[in-house]
């Protein structure tokens, strides 16, 4: 689960890849240890024949759930990402208290109290998580008698749990008796007001401030402590009496506080503090105005959109006339042989997003024909070469892939519009310069390129796919590198599904990844001209980015930066 505040954290996405890649991992770990598994899959390197495809997808895909199911949980180390808390921990609670409930969400103490100072106390099963920016928890008090003593808050593990939290070294906590807040020692100081039966109690822990909250049935009481700077913080709660009895909300449900309005109030805070930030001494001599003209100009041309970057740098001039040529890209004294690549690098990746790979193909043999004989685009060429497959499953029938219709003819008349658009913008930056040979070169290329392929029975298109594969497990069969075997394991696999798009590998029918196909050629295309593969803005993002993940880690104590999201809040 993800608590509503947290769902656009940063940690929390991040939490959420390494979730789905440790799936993937327990998947391949299932192919790779089952041998019954392995007998129901297709193989690629016998008959192509497709008679007994789908006969035994049902039982294949029992037998690696089954498999998955059974596999232990994943061991902790260091160098994993910090979860969330998620439940009250067996392993930090003194006998007498019992742990309850399906989620483990509850406690219920049963003991006895033999001395006026001690009580019992539970931890959470993970520490806070700074990268979080605000953590955020909630309990209920289910009973508490007349004379009951309750605590609520956190500690680190330094905290005896025979004591309150908040009475203990390095223990901070809001008490119910008095309503007092104590941080680490018996004298406490009057805070708000007190808790009984059916109250609920908030506690939050604000990394960006060092500072820690309350709130009491959504109402907030204001700030607690300061100065919180202790590693691996534990949400915790005490009691002394028996039959006092609490449940705690981690964010598995709604709360009662409206923390989401609270962690937005900070996240403008945060932005606001950004977008004043002086920005003069960034890239002298230009100002914030001319650097990010100059930016968004050398993307425009970087990505190929020619006519775009060039109507952009008229705008820019019009606007600012003193924008010196010298500063930034010189879009008065573009090469055009550069608009003619950038024209062809366009054409190659708006193949490959159409999903048309033979056209991307086609016009990458055509004009970078040694691209790929550089052992540095491998990859590059062997993704390119693998969603070729992908498309060809995409287009037979069963595999949920919408048919041959009307949407599609509309589809195939904006491409033809569209390539000879393209075709008519490499003609006039041709026509400047290089007027016979390259444009003889790309239209001739561009019209022995049939758009889409002649019709065929839904048996021939299924047929060419795993021919086609055999192809593919022929020429990269015998690498022994993860990512390639597992890419070709996860493609073949999908033979064996009715549904592929809805198989545990229906992820390679995602269409975002025919994007990241086309940025691997596009890049390679680049450096291949002796040009950088990423643009100015794409490395200040990325660079971003990592700074962003240094800072609000655990080492740099969390803070600002866990509220900031390049993409969301810049892009």
């Amino acid at each position: 689960f993800t608590p509503s505040y947290l769902k656009s954290s940063r940690h929390v996405q991040r939490l959420r890849q390494a979730h789905e890649q440790h799936l993937a991992e327990l998947q391949e770990y299932a192919r790779n240890n089952n041998t019954a598994a392995h007998t129901t899959v297709p193989s690629l390197s016998t008959s192509p024949s497709i008679a007994n495809l789908h006969k035994s997808h049902s039982s294949h895909r029992a037998v690696v759930q089954d498999i998955i199911e059974r596999l232990p949980p994943p061991h902790l180390d260091s160098t994993r990402l910090p979860p969330l808390p998620s439940a009250w921990s067996p392993a930090e609670k003194p006998t007498g208290l019992d742990i309850l409930g399906p989620s483990a969400s509850e406690v219920r103490f049963s003991g006895v109290i033999k001395q006026s100072d001690e009580a019992a106390s539970v931890r959470s099963d993970y520490p806070i998580p700074k990268e979080v920016g605000i953590y955020y928890f909630e309990v209920t008090i289910l009973s508490r008698g007349k004379d009951g003593l309750i605590g609520i808050g956190f500690s680190t593990k330094k905290a005896m749990l025979s004591r309150l939290p908040g009475w203990e070294t390095e223990s901070w906590a809001y008490h119910g008796d008095d309503g007092y807040v104590f941080a680490g020692n018996a004298s406490g100081k009057a805070y708000g007001p007190g808790f009984a039966s059916q109250d609920v109690v908030g506690c939050g822990v604000n990394f960006r401030t060092n500072s820690a909250f309350f709130t009491k049935n959504g109402n907030f009481l204001g700030t607690a402590f300061h100065n919180i700077r202790q590693e691996r913080l534990y949400p915790s709660v005490g009691m002394k009496k028996p039959g006092e009895h609490l449940r705690v909300n981690f964010g598995r449900t709604p709360f009662v506080f409206d923390i989401d309005r609270l962690v937005a109030s900070d996240r403008r805070t945060v932005l606001d503090s950004v977008r004043s930030t002086d920005v003069t001494s960034l890239h002298p001599p230009d100002d914030e105005s001319t650097l990010i003209q100059n930016l968004i100009g050398q993307y425009l041309a970087h990505e190929g959109y020619v006519e775009t970057a060039s109507a952009f740098a008229r705008d820019v001039r019009k606007r600012n006339a003193g924008l010196q040529a010298s500063k930034g890209v010189n879009f008065d004294n573009e090469e055009d042989e550069e608009d003619i690549h950038a024209v062809r690098r366009q054409k190659i990746r708006r193949s490959i997003l159409d999903g048309d790979i033979d056209r991307a193909l086609k016009y990458t043999s055509t004009y970078y024909p040694r691209l790929f004989e550089d052992d540095r685009n491998g990859d590059v060429y062997f993704r390119l070469r693998c969603q070729k497959f992908v498309e060809m499953m995409r287009v037979c029938p069963g595999g949920g892939s919408v048919q041959a219709g009307d949407d599609e003819a509309v589809e195939e008349e904006q491409e033809r519009d569209e390539q000879m658009e393209l075709d008519s913008q490499l003609h006039r930056e041709t026509s400047m310069s290089q007027p016979d040979r390259d444009l003889d070169v790309d239209m001739a290329s561009s019209q022995s390129l049939p758009s889409k392929c002649p019709p065929q029975s839904s048996d021939q298109l299924l047929q060419a796919a795993v021919e086609y594969g055999q192809e593919l497990q022929g020429e990269f069969g015998e690498d022994r590198r993860l990512h390639v075997r597992k890419l070709l394991e996860d493609m073949f696999a999908c033979l064996a599904y009715v549904d592929w798009e809805a198989s545990p590998v229906g992820y390679l029918f995602d269409t975002t990844r025919r994007a990241s196909v086309g940025e691997g050629v596009n890049g390679a295309i680049l450096v291949s001209l002796g040009k950088p593969s990423s643009a100015a803005l794409e490395k200040v993002c990325a660079q971003t980015e990592a700074l962003l993940e240094e800072t609000s880690g655990r080492s740099a104590g969390g803070g600002a930066a866990a509220l900031v999201d390049v993409k969301k809040d810049f892009l």
